[in-house]
């Protein structure tokens, strides 16, 4: 995939032309779409990376991890084997966890998958934040 296609996907994503795009930049007309032929200069990549809020690898079509806080494999089989320990804790420490006022192991199926979905977006969004408040600025 082209750098300009990535771009244009990007554009459709939210919801606004390539003629926007260029506007909100302050190129001239075309600009973006002589990255069909030319590789684009590491300013005009930097400016578009920015206003995606992506990763100037992404826009060239290296990776296809769109944020360098993005969440990866091994991150995610962290968060599960967080949320066991979470779990496992809660019933270990306290005999039986509760939640919304009522023990676990009275809860029906639904409230107990609510009650694991909840931790278990913490603790994704606490990864998320931790990546970009640690990952050092030359690997973002």
């Amino acid at each position: 995939m082209t750098t300009f296609e990535i771009v244009k996907k990007l554009c459709e994503e939210q919801k606004i032309s390539i003629n926007d795009l260029e506007e909100s930049l302050g190129y001239s007309k075309n600009t973006l779409y002589r990255l069909k032929s030319q590789k684009p200069g590491s300013d005009k990549l930097k400016a578009i990376a920015d206003y995606f809020d992506v990763t100037t690898d992404y826009l060239l079509g290296r990776t296809d991890k769109k944020r360098y806080y993005d969440l990866t494999d091994k991150d995610e089989r962290d968060v599960e084997k967080e949320l066991e320990r979470i779990l496992n804790s809660a019933e270990s420490d306290f005999g039986s966890a509760a939640f919304d006022g009522r023990e676990l192991d009275d809860m029906d199926k639904e409230d107990y998958e609510l009650y694991v979905s909840s931790l278990r977006n913490a603790i994704r969004m606490h990864k998320r934040l931790a990546k970009k408040k640690f990952t050092p600025k030359k690997y973002r």
